[in-house]
């Protein structure tokens, strides 16, 4: 059915400052559902409280409001513009839990705006920790056992039931604020009685731990009609323990099988359809390793930060396609702007490998407690694309602008055995660099994944990093030799290629080699080792991309159109 007529004008509430534990990606998809809504013909009032960011441009909406974000000022803004509609679901949790409060207030009915997209019954189920979780159990959707508490009174009660360690989740944070993993009765009563103060319900949910599974991310599209998609699947490189935005992220998976795979695409479906939420939805499942036993950990009923990083690395615009069917739209309506030739039901398609990596502010910070668990600490990330796991690890590690050209950082060669184990085993900002130091000292992949339970598959893969490492030491001036002989059959030429496709940068072949930077882009040069270029184009290049984007690589075939046209 075409869009919903009557909307002629649509509040979209931001998410405010940026602060530590919260990123920036909410602008990203406030600032796309703005240029979505316009281009449907809606005007577009946008209250944000953050100047310094796009979203607040003149440019991006009709009306810009740069208020406080809190129901006084809201009502203001919607007394004075009057919109049809109220868009939740695109201000991360801070949009969320203002339209929430609008709602329960009577502001919302007040002034006859309408709740667009995902309603109040659909937020409230998936927030509010004991109605999501007798609704997926009424689903048949397991779910680790847990104690729903509202009062220090009932949280030392649970101190009593020794399932050591315990996770805490606040109701109606964001990043796990207010949360944490509790060892003994004392850190669950101090973290437990933060995150009751700092949930705008008062409620924590405490859950059994399920520290060392592997966490699995579904990002998953719905429309009113019940047409159901699945964006992206994500695999946390770290295991259960460690907020997804402190985690080093992978999509699509790389350690799940068929069967895996499809067994939790089912749930998260079957998830989505019940709360019966219309457009993006996150949900987060824990798997164990040994057995086909999941449960679910929770579900985010707006974009969220790792929608942020679905869109870019699937090229599937997440936060553009929910504000068009929140206007009413369809997803076999909505035209995929990259291939201009498909539509917003057909699920994306990878033949390429993404590395997220969290950016922390420990280099402002250094006094600051390194560990990371379920309350995020991050305060960006960077997103890599190659064809494999390894070279895009690499080029997301250059791309954190901490000075490390690659599995090496500041100070961790110095550390002692234990020391290095003990990064190894509590997670922290220099786990991935003392994994690498720990294979390089003759540490065992089995030896690592008893430490930190990350999964082998990704040992093997920074061993195989390491390993190139010491081959580029031992051998590495034979690359030298190239310039008098200039022989490309030459295992030293067959090493230069292998560098470069692992993801080696110049610098760093030169620093391993013991060689100039210049030489060796010079050597390159003349052996013809150059990059490719690849599309990312949401359909691993079935149909004919209109507009798609591109990621470097050193494979044979390049993908780049060249044309006699000027840029745009």
């Amino acid at each position: 059915m075409p869009r919903d007529p009557s909307i002629k004008k649509v509040l979209v509430i931001g998410s405010g400052p940026i602060i530590i534990g919260q990123a920036a990606e909410f602008d990203y998809a406030g600032t796309q559902a703005c240029a979505s809504l316009r281009e449907e013909g809606v005007s577009v009032v946008l209250i944000n409280s953050n100047p310094a960011t796009i979203m607040t441009d003149v440019e991006t909406a009709d009306r810009v409001y740069i208020e406080p974000l809190n129901v006084e000022f809201a009502e203001r803004v919607i007394a004075l513009e009057r919109p049809d509609g109220l868009l939740p679901t695109l201000g991360g949790q801070t949009g969320l839990n203002l339209a929430t409060k609008l709602a329960e207030e009577g502001v919302l009915e007040r002034y006859n705006v309408r709740l667009l997209g995902t309603q109040l019954r659909s937020i409230r189920m998936a927030e509010d920790r004991e109605e999501f979780r007798s609704l997926m159990r009424r689903i048949g959707e397991p779910v680790p056992d847990s104690w729903i508490v509202e009062s220090e009174q009932a949280l030392a009660e649970v101190c009593h039931v020794g399932l050591w360690p315990l996770i805490v989740r606040p109701a109606y944070t964001l990043g796990g604020t207010g949360g944490g993993v509790a060892h003994n009765p004392e850190e669950l009563m101090e973290i437990g009685s933060r995150g009751l103060s700092l949930s705008p319900r008062h409620q924590v949910m405490v859950e059994r731990s399920l520290i060392g599974w592997k966490e699995i991310e579904y990002e998953v599209m719905r429309d009113a009609n019940d047409t159901c998609i699945t964006v992206c699947n994500m695999e946390n490189f770290d295991p259960m323990g460690v907020h997804t935005g402190d985690s080093i992220v992978v999509a699509p998976s790389q350690t799940l099988s068929d069967k895996e795979y499809q067994m939790l695409r089912t749930a998260s479906l079957r998830i989505i359809r019940n709360l019966e939420i219309e457009g993006g939805c996150n949900v987060q499942l824990a798997l164990d390793p040994h057995s086909y036993q999941y449960f679910i950990i929770e579900v985010n009923p707006r974009v969220s930060r790792s929608s942020a990083l679905a869109s870019k690395a699937t090229g599937y615009p997440i936060a553009r396609v929910a504000s068009k069917i929140a206007i009413g739209l369809r997803l076999d309506e909505i035209q995929n702007a990259v291939t201009k030739k498909t539509l917003a039901c057909f699920e994306p398609a990878l033949d390429y490998c993404v590395v997220k990596i969290p950016r922390w502010p420990f280099d402002k910070f250094a006094l600051a407690d390194r560990r990371i668990t379920t309350q995020m600490k991050a305060t960006g990330e960077v997103m890599a694309i190659d064809r494999a796991f390894e070279p895009a690890l690499m080029k997301a590690i250059r791309s954190l602008e901490i000075g490390a050209h690659g599995l090496s950082a500041k100070g961790v060669n110095s550390l002692s055995d234990v020391q290095l184990e003990d990064k190894i085993q509590v997670p922290n900002d220099e786990r991935l660099f003392a994994i690498a130091e720990a294979l390089r000292r003759g540490m065992m992949v089995e030896e690592i994944h008893a430490l930190s339970n990350v999964d082998k598959w990704f040992l093997h893969k920074i061993h195989n990093l390491v390993a190139m490492e010491t081959r580029l030491k031992v051998y590495g001036r034979d690359i030298a030799a190239l310039t008098d002989t200039l022989d490309k059959d030459s295992p030293a030429a067959d090493m230069l290629l292998d560098a470069k496709r692992l993801g080696f940068a110049d610098r760093q072949i030169a620093e391993l080699s013991g060689l100039t930077e210049k030489l060796v882009r010079s050597l390159r040069k003349a052996f013809g080792i150059l990059p490719t270029y690849k599309m990312v184009d949401t359909c691993a290049a079935e149909f004919e991309a209109a507009t798609p984007y591109f990621y470097s690589c050193y494979d044979s075939e390049d993908e780049q159109i060249r044309t006699n046209e000027e840029a745009a």
